[in-house]
């Protein structure tokens, strides 16, 4: 799954493909099977996933110090290779999964 993720990643095209799909599918199995409006399911998907975009950013990341390439008139802290396109994949993976638990869970407690 790992090195399928980063074969995908190489495209953006392919990126946001994957990344609406997944986020329509999410979206549609909500509303569909949670009694969500559009709207709503939206709105809880979006909070969701820029939540957990923030918590996955740091993983794996190297500074410019760390890899002994720091670029001239920039901060050495700085990233060397984010990786945000693997990252946007793996953040709507676990956010669709957690919008359908979310949603199924939101029930149970009265909301």
């Amino acid at each position: 799954m790992v090195k399928l993720i980063k074969t995908v990643s190489d495209s953006l095209w392919a990126t946001l493909g994957i990344v609406a799909a997944v986020s329509g599918a999410a979206v549609a199995v909500t509303v569909s099977f949670f009694e969500l409006t559009v709207s709503g399911a939206l709105a809880l998907y979006f909070v969701i996933w820029w939540t957990l975009l923030f918590a996955v950013l740091p993983f794996g990341v190297r500074s410019q110090a760390e890899t002994g390439e720091v670029v001239k008139g920039s901060e050495p802290g700085a990233p060397a290779a984010p990786a945000l396109r693997e990252k946007a994949i793996w953040t709507t993976l676990v956010a669709a999964t957690v919008l359908v638990v979310v949603a199924g869970i939101l029930p149970l407690s009265g909301l």
